[in-house]
């Protein structure tokens, strides 16, 4: 066998905890190698999530918006008709630029890629297996686990590619389904449904849990869901699926809702997005002594290192949210304490956003987890009806909602319903970041008209003073 190639550091994994790891720790003088089992980098984000589901999403927008809205702009049209294949297209180009784009930062950084399958065969080994290729050893000081996730099956449903699918298939279908039935109204089940019923699909949501998004906060779940329900996404909420049968074409799904009969569903693709599971499969944790904890996760101190100290992880396969935007924040806070330099991550300041239309996205918490917190606040809202630039837009439809500390007037939550709210949230994270408060958010001056207006408006409204409501 070859001698092991030596790094500083080698991360296991290429997706935007590791590749963004890989970058930063490259630029504080380490030498790096990234081991990726994908052909491209970029991991499930940039592959078969985030970018490509995004890309449709907008593709499906644009679409639904010559069919229905550009008539009131003025805008004639004639017939609109769908090319699946070109917009598939589109969404592949956008995805293979912005892959290729990580590698060409990998040689500016001069990071060795490596193309296969890592494990851990000591606490500063790291062999990696490749097909057709044999086994490579590396020798590394440290090493950074960021392996991901993948999609949850459901018990008793299998996946197979065709009828019962994952996000990953939902993304590269080659026809619109009839019928798609989705199981779980989370993040993949709304995006994913809002692309296909824009493109002429039925789509009923089935979720075992009382409302969307998780419950943060009953006002705004409702404004979502009216939204959803005037575009046709059939949902069903407190509903459990309790059998699926594949028949020739055709996919049987039986449901039980918490009130009332038995539903029961005949389409031509199930998509199952009950949510995501760490990738840890293959890695010679136990080898190593390392034991996952009891979510399948790998367990961390607060700088990032496991039980082994040469051994670090950050992303999906750890605690807290499995957002990219998390895992990045993550990679580049490990790669700067490996250094010796003070990383870190605000948890507190994460954004979370769904992407359908409206778009939804929230910082901190909503008034239910204040409520369960025994937390005293004051909350001011504003609808994008009265924002004039909305108006102008023809997207008057959700919200802001801005949550502040009692006595201190300390921002609690940010949340939004509405046109561009994944944009818009940024600003509200910056001023988690700063400590601010509702009044910091009120004497900010926004340009007019903007979007963001109607977070000023909101701000104000804690201190019950807005003024154009």
């Amino acid at each position: 066998m070859a001698e092991a190639e030596r790094f500083d550091l080698v991360v296991i994994g290429g997706g935007p905890g590791g590749y963004v790891a890989a970058i930063r720790a490259a630029q504080l003088g380490m030498s790096v190698a990234c081991v990726e089992k994908g052909s491209t980098l970029g991991g499930t984000c940039l592959n078969v999530g985030c970018i490509p589901s995004k890309a449709l999403l907008e593709s499906s927008e644009h679409y639904h918006m010559a069919q229905t809205e550009l008539a009131d702009h003025g805008v004639k049209t004639g017939k609109v008709t769908l090319d699946l294949k070109a917009m598939m297209g589109r969404k592949s180009k956008v995805v293979q630029e912005l892959t290729g784009g990580i590698d060409g930062l990998f040689k500016k950084n001069k990071i060795t890629r490596i193309i296969g399958t890592g494990k851990l065969t000591s606490p500063t080994t790291v062999e990696v297996s490749a097909r057709g290729k044999g086994k490579q050893q590396l020798q590394a000081g440290r090493i950074l686990i960021a392996t991901g996730s993948e999609p949850i099956p459901m018990p008793g449903t299998p996946f197979d590619g065709k009828q019962i699918i994952s996000s990953t298939e939902a993304l590269s279908l080659t026809s619109v389904p009839k019928h798609m039935i989705i199981i779980g109204a989370g993040v993949i089940g709304l995006e994913l449904g809002s692309v296909w019923q824009r493109l002429g699909a039925k789509i009923t949501i089935i979720e075992m849990l009382p409302n969307l998004l998780g419950g943060i906060d009953d006002q705004i779940c409702r404004a979502a869901q009216r939204a959803f329900a005037k575009q046709g996404l059939e949902i069903h909420l407190e509903t459990k699926v309790t059998a699926t049968e594949k028949k020739g074409k055709t996919v049987h799904v039986t449901a039980a809702p918490a009130k009332g009969d038995a539903l029961k569903l005949t389409g031509d693709v199930v998509l199952v997005g009950i949510g995501r599971r760490p990738y840890t499969e293959g890695l010679g944790l136990a080898d190593v002594g390392i034991d996952l904890d009891q979510g399948g996760r790998i367990p961390i101190n607060d700088q990032f290192q496991t039980k082994v100290e040469s051994v670090y992880a950050i992303g999906d396969v750890t605690r807290g949210a499995m957002l990219a935007h998390k895992a990045s924040e993550e990679g580049v806070a490990a790669a700067e304490i490996m250094a010796g330099k003070p990383g870190h991550v605000n948890y507190e300041a994460v954004p979370w956003i769904i992407y359908t239309w409206p778009e939804i996205a929230w910082v901190g918490r909503g008034e239910n987890q204040l409520k369960a917190d025994g937390v005293a606040y004051r909350a001011g809202n504003y609808p994008f009806l009265a924002n004039p630039r909305a108006k102008t837009m023809g997207a008057t439809e959700g919200m802001v909602k801005v949550l502040a500390e009692e006595k201190t007037d300390r921002l609690l939550g940010v949340l939004i319903v509405g046109p561009r709210a994944s944009d818009m949230i940024a600003e509200a994270v910056l001023a988690f970041e700063f400590g601010g408060s509702a009044e910091d958010l009120a004497l900010t001056m926004h340009a007019h008209p903007t979007l963001s207006e109607a977070i000023k408006e909101a701000a104000l409204g804690v201190d019950k003073r807005a003024i154009h409501i």
